[in-house]
């Protein structure tokens, strides 16, 4: 068939898709025990999960792996949301998604995180989904923090700990062919023009120094070596090392 895509071995073109109707009218009858409606509905929301993976792309993940992850996702959002509450299920079920995929991405990191953050981390997130079937919204780090007794900066520590990487090269906006990546909006504070101008006027004032001025200072300020390091290594008091130090600074700071 022209147009077929298959994920997991379900055949994308053949995706249903169901009106917000009839969507809340198979809920219904899901919470009242209806296991064909429950199926009917994953079959149904299966588009969805197809648009949260693609959030993802670029990852080198599986695009199965991930499609499968994010239907457990749909399953968990089918089962805790609140028919009661005046919300579209997709509202809902979109960071439910989300929230699985990132976690299976999280558990299969490269990137180690210490127990007791990790720990953390996951109270916090099984808080934040059963504050979010409760209420219907996101719940604030200040929420979080009175349910758990857990102290505000804490949350926020493990929460960015779990954080999954981003390449500097992942695009963030795209117009007419010009992509903008996370590079492009990251500052250099360290290669600017001033610090470059700084450089030039710092080597143009060692010049004035003679060669034992700049080794001690090159084994001070730039291999982190205390004056005492420095006069075993050099042959010199402390003493003698301090007094040149000092003067070897005064200097520059004349020529700067």
């Amino acid at each position: 068939m022209q147009g077929k895509v298959e994920i997991a071995g379900v055949n994308t073109a053949k995706l249903k898709v169901l009106k917000n109707e009839e969507t809340m009218e198979l809920l219904r009858r899901c919470k009242s025990g209806d296991s064909s409606a429950r199926e009917q509905l994953i079959e149904g929301n299966l588009r969805l999960v197809l648009s949260v993976i693609q959030r993802f792309n670029g990852r080198g993940e599986s695009v199965d792996d991930l499609f499968q992850v994010g239907c457990i996702g749909l399953m968990k959002a089918i089962d805790n949301f609140d028919i009661s509450q005046p919300v579209r299920f997709s509202t809902y079920g979109v960071p439910m998604i989300i929230g699985e995929i990132r976690r299976y991405l999280r558990d299969n990191s490269a990137i180690r995180i210490s127990r007791s953050m990790r720990d953390t981390a996951y109270r916090v997130l099984q808080a934040r989904e059963r504050m979010i079937s409760e209420n219907q919204r996101e719940p604030t780090v200040e929420q979080l923090s009175q349910a758990l007794d857990i102290p505000r900066e804490e949350i926020v520590f493990a929460m960015d700990a779990i954080m999954e990487p981003v390449s500097l090269y992942e695009p963030v906006y795209s117009d007419s062919g010009d992509t903008v990546c996370v590079m492009d909006q990251i500052s250099d504070g360290k290669n600017t023009d001033e610090k470059w101008a700084e450089r030039i006027a710092l080597k143009d004032a060692m010049k004035f120094l003679d060669e034992r001025e700049r080794h001690i200072l090159s084994l001070r300020f730039f291999d982190g070596k205390t004056q005492m390091e420095v006069s075993t290594e050099v042959g010199i008091s402390q003493a003698q090392v301090s007094r040149l130090e000092k003067g070897a600074i005064n200097t520059i700071r004349k020529h700067l």
